[in-house]
This record gives structure tokens, C-alpha cells and sequence, in this order.
């Protein structure tokens, strides 16, 4: 699906809103004036409530049933009727809200009540998640920890065969705004032989995409390669906020607990395939010498277009920057073109030994760093373990972040002749430990 013809929205604040012009239509929940969680659509500096403009009769069809399954609160059961329901419901949003359309005059009379404004309103989690995986798609950032711990051999040999992934924690998921409390745990101070407890000294953020799977599948019934990305409902920002020092302590032999498990942000507008559609790319090619996929991994459609080309952004904003009036500091420009297995490999890999999915399931894509410093998607890495700290304009120095300090996720895509979209905000600062 290319970008509509209609180009435009009657919604004035959509024509090239830098994140939900007319071409996005992102889908989130949210309340309003003490109202109880709701559907809704991202136009410009507006929300589109989808069950006010339900009830007002604007919907019919194949989008009326699309939206009857987001009412609630929750988007699950939307995401499990598939492409076809999101496509049906797109197509009527653009018809209501574009340029010239023949129901402005009908959505204009309800007012905010159908187009409150978004600053008046508030996000929550656009789905409840049911199952949380986070990969490690991201080979600079493994090259990068790699070269830490294991600099003759950064890399460990079945990175370039399996997409790498662990099972995280779904109950600790929160939108964007959502505060981070410092993590207690167990640490081994260097130089020492046993651990202490207390609050974590090296937190660092992780630069992600987040994946929220659609249909899913029943158990022992993998999803083939071909058919993955079909299970995709849509996409948003994810921190997957780390302990370094708790994680260093426990994450041998089985990986990473505690030192995860606290908190992960997400942005809570789900951005579609069918919205990131004119910014599909060929998968990066593999370097010369790079093991080919086993073929339960390997397909064509999916190689020449199952990659994306998304901006990714984080900004650090710190308490005597706010302060100061000073800007916030950007501390990370990377793109998800530095993913090593596509998202619909994930997908066939996740489900391969008959896995169940569910709709409402979300993937972490891992650290997503370029190769160049500027790029890096990690405190750990840009810092080279708290060895180069990172002067701020303010003054202050960081090697990993302090309580008062502020993460802010940006994605942004951008292509010659298409009207570029974002993700919004992904957001969270740090509070002290309790």
C-alpha cells in the first residue's frame, strides 16, 4: 500500500505535523477529562476518538467491525483480526479526515468530543500484553558489549545463526511519561569477592523498536517465514531500561533478571505496516563470509523488503538543564537499518518449536547502535563502560544516568516524494531508589 491520494487533512495541525500527519493514523488508547480508557487515532495535534465516532454512526462495514473490536480499552482484539481489518479502517480515516471530505461538516459538529486535543488527554498501554520477548537483532551493539567483555572474540558463533532473544517481563511495561524508579539489587563492587545490596550505580537505557504481533498462531503451528509478516500489527519506541551493574552479577548462566525486569517504556501510539509501508528497504546485506539463513529463516520477498528505514533519536535532559533553559542533549542518531535478522525473522524464529503467539504480544528489536560512535544506542557503549564520560552543556558529566535525569526516544521516518511520519515521544525520568 503506497501513501493515499488525499494528501491532506481538514485537521489543519496534520498538514506536515512532524510525527501524525494525515499518511500516519496511528492507533493508541487514552482517556480524556476523567473518562474511562479509550480508542483512538493520532491527526496532527488531535486525537480521533474512534468509539465517539462509532456511536455517532460514522463507521459501517468491514471499519465498523474494526472498531467495534477496539472498544474497551484495549487493542487485542483488533490486532487479531489482521491486515484486513487495519487496511478497511485506514481507508475510512482518510476518507473522514481528508481534505474536502464530504463528513467534515458531521465530525466538526461533535467538537472536542470527537477531536479532543492530545495535549488535554492522557496515553495508556495500547493493548494488554500478553508475552514479552526481547531480541538482540542489533550487531553493532552486540559487536560493541561484545568487545567489552570478550575483546578477541566479541561476537559469540551462534549470533550469525539464531536470532537471539530472551523472555522479559510483561507486568513491568508502561507508556511514555511513565517515571523510573532506580532498581535495588545485587552487585559485586570490583576487586571483591562477594556481593553487596543497594541501588544500582551504572543505570543505562536501550535505544529499540518495539514489535506488536497481530494474529497469532495456535501451539505447535509455527509461522513460516513467508507468512510472518502478516502476524505484524504494528510498531512503536521501546526502552528497555538496564542495570548494568546488577546485570554484570546475574546474567551468567541464564541472562538477564533483575536487571531488566524493573521497568520498560514504550511510545503508546502502535504505528502500522500499512503506515510504513513507503519506508520498507531491502534487509542490509550480510558481509562477505556471513553464514546465509538456515531456510526456516530465509525468504525472498522478505530479504528484498522486510527491512525498514526508520531514524531513531535519544536525547538526555537533565535537572540542571532544565534549569539552565538549556536544550536536551542528543545523545544517540542511529536507524533500524542496523538490524541483522528482519522482524518477520523474529517472528518465524519466535514460533519455529510451536511457540503460541497472541495477539498483544510485543518484541524489543535489542539495542539498535550504527557503527559509528554518534550511533551507539547504549550509555555502556558510548561511554566505553564508564570510562569516557560525556560532557554536557550544562556542565555536568555522565557516565550512566542519575536520579532527576530524562530519557527521551524519537523515531522518525523520512523518503524523497512521501510525507515523512514519527512514532511521538517514548519518555521516562529517573527517580531515586526507595
Amino acid at each position: 500500500m503506497n501513501q493515499p491520494t488525499i494528501t491532506r487533512s481538514w485537521v489543519a495541525s496534520a498538514n506536515d505535523h512532524a510525527d501524525f500527519p494525515l499518511q500516519n493514523l496511528p492507533l493508541g488508547v487514552f482517556s480524556h477529562k476523567g473518562s474511562a480508557p479509550r480508542s483512538g487515532v493520532a491527526i496532527g495535534e488531535h486525537i480521533f476518538d474512534l468509539e465517539a465516532a462509532l456511536d455517532a454512526g460514522l463507521f459501517e462495514g468491514p471499519a465498523k467491525a474494526a472498531v467495534e473490536a477496539t472498544r474497551g480499552g484495549q487493542l487485542n482484539a483488533f490486532f487479531e483480526l489482521g491486515r484486513p481489518a487495519r487496511v478497511a479502517l485506514r481507508e475510512r480515516l482518510l476518507e473522514l479526515l481528508g481534505e474536502g471530505s464530504s463528513l467534515r461538516g458531521k465530525v466538526e459538529a461533535l467538537g472536542a468530543k470527537l477531536l479532543p486535543l492530545a495535549a488535554d488527554c492522557q496515553m495508556h498501554l495500547p493493548a494488554k500484553i500478553t508475552d514479552y520477548t526481547d531480541f538482540y537483532v542489533g550487531i553493532e551493539h552486540a559487536q560493541n558489549v561484545g568487545k567489552l567483555f570478550r575483546p578477541d572474540n566479541p561476537l559469540l558463533p551462534n549470533y550469525k545463526y539464531v536470532p537471539i532473544g530472551y523472555h522479559g517481563r510483561a507486568s513491568t511495561i508502561r507508556p511514555s511519561g511513565a517515571d523510573v524508579r532506580r532498581p535495588k539489587g545485587q552487585t559485586l563492587p570490583a576487586g571483591q569477592s562477594e556481593p553487596t545490596f543497594g541501588p544500582c550505580a551504572r543505570l543505562d537505557y536501550e535505544l529499540e523498536l518495539g514489535i506488536w504481533i497481530g494474529q497469532g498462531n495456535e501451539i505447535g503451528e509455527p509461522i513460516a517465514i513467508g507468512d510472518a509478516a502478516e502476524h505484524i500489527a504494528g510498531f512503536c519506541l521501546l526502552n528497555d531500561w538496564s542495570a548494568r551493574d546488577i546485570q554484570a552479577w546475574e546474567y551468567q548462566p541464564l541472562g538477564p533478571f533483575l536487571s531488566k525486569s524493573f521497568i520498560t517504556s514504550i511510545s503508546p501510539w502502535v504505528v502500522t505496516a500499512e503506515a510504513l509501508e513507503p519506508f520498507r528497504r531491502a534487509q542490509t546485506p550480510r558481509p562477505e563470509g556471513d553464514p546465509q539463513p538456515l531456510p526456516y529463516l530465509l525468504d525472498k520477498r522478505d530479504q528484498a523488503a522486510g527491512g525498514f528505514d526508520i531514524e531513531l533519536e535519544v536525547l538526555l535532559l537533565t535537572e540542571a538543564m532544565r534549569e539552565q533553559g538549556l536544550p536536551a542533549h542528543r545523545l544517540t542518531l542511529s536507524n533500524t537499518q542496523y538490524m541483522y535478522w528482519t522482524v518477520a525473522q523474529m517472528v518465524a524464529h519466535h514460533s519455529v518449536n510451536g511457540c503460541q503467539l497472541q495477539a498483544g504480544d510485543l518484541f524489543g528489536s535489542g539495542t539498535l547502535s550504527g557503527p559509528e560512535s554518534s550511533q551507539f544506542g547504549s550509555l555502556l557503549e558510548i561511554t566505553e563502560g564508564g570510562k569516557k564520560p560525556i560532557e554536557l552543556a550544562s556542565g555536568e558529566v555522565r557516565k550512566f544516568l542519575e536520579d532527576g535525569d530524562e530519557i527521551i526516544l524519537r523515531g522518525r521516518c523520512r523518503r524523497e516524494g512521501f510525507a515523512s511520519i514519527g512514532f511521538g515521544e517514548c519518555r521516562g525520568k529517573i527517580l531515586p531508589a526507595r
